[in-house]
């Protein structure tokens, strides 16, 4: 949606669907169309289980979409539809994060999930540690940090690959192999790591690697990326986030 309009009218996708000789259904679908950006992807990513084709809009305003993860845009979609109709595709399945909350599982995550700032606090004091394959355990001070799978690598955890000197360029994203997880700290101002005399900025572990992350010192942190709460999840220094592999899959739709 662009300012709580969609980006394609119900209407377009219906009519476009009942050419290609499909039906739109409440009940239990094939598969199930996402029109949009990273954004809504990332949303349905990581709570539909049925195959999902992901369709782009793309903007290249600031208020506009990327649609990285887009498989086909809303153009092509009358080609997509008439390839699935004929059984010419595949499925890819990729794994989630699931995301704890002092032990209870409060949802998963198809692309990123992140502990922030939020607007009643400066910098967030916290630790990192991380655990199987490899043994990390870090401070930093900074606006927080991001954990990201292979299919959140084009957000929030490609922004240093943006930044050309005191430009930027929007075009650019970091690349997360499937078999990894990416760790990147938000605008830090320190970090310091265990062991080493170097200040970790963004690395990448293996997944499956248990992430924990905790606060050193009280302020507003907020959890995003694993519910639809626009305030996110409040998270305290009485509180332990932890990052793990996912119990589901996403499920999408190549051509």
């Amino acid at each position: 949606m662009d300012g709580g309009v969609p980006k394609v009218p119900p209407e377009t996708l219906g009519r476009i669907l009942r050419q290609a000789r499909m039906q739109v259904t409440n009940g239990k679908a094939d598969f199930g169309l996402v029109v949009g950006g990273d954004g809504r992807f990332s949303r349905y990513g990581r709570t539909e289980d049925i195959p999902l084709l992901f369709v782009g809009v793309r903007s290249k305003g600031a208020r506009g979409s990327r649609a990285h993860l887009a498989r086909t845009t809303i153009d092509e979609l009358p080609t997509a539809l008439e390839r699935i109709g004929r059984g010419d595709y595949s499925i890819d399945e990729q794994r989630r994060l699931g995301v704890l909350k002092n032990g209870e599982r409060v949802g998963e995550v198809f692309t990123d999930v992140y502990l922030q700032r939020g607007s009643e606090s400066s910098c967030l004091r916290y630790n990192v540690k991380v655990r199987g394959g490899v043994e990390i355990e870090e401070s930093a001070v900074g606006d927080g940090v991001v954990v990201a799978t292979e299919a959140g690598a084009s957000g929030y955890y490609s922004y240093l690959d943006r930044i050309r000197g005191e430009w930027m360029d929007p075009a650019a994203f970091a690349k997360i192999g499937r078999d990894e997880v990416g760790i990147c700290h938000i605008s830090p101002t320190f970090t310091e790591r265990q062991g080493i005399p170097r200040h970790p900025l963004r690395y990448i572990v293996p997944w499956g690697s248990r992430i924990d992350i905790s606060l050193f010192r009280e302020a507003d942190a907020r959890l995003y990326g694993v519910s639809d709460r626009r305030a996110g999840i409040r998270v305290t220094t009485e509180d332990v986030v932890s990052i793990v592999e996912g119990r589901k899959r996403t499920r999408i739709i190549s051509l």
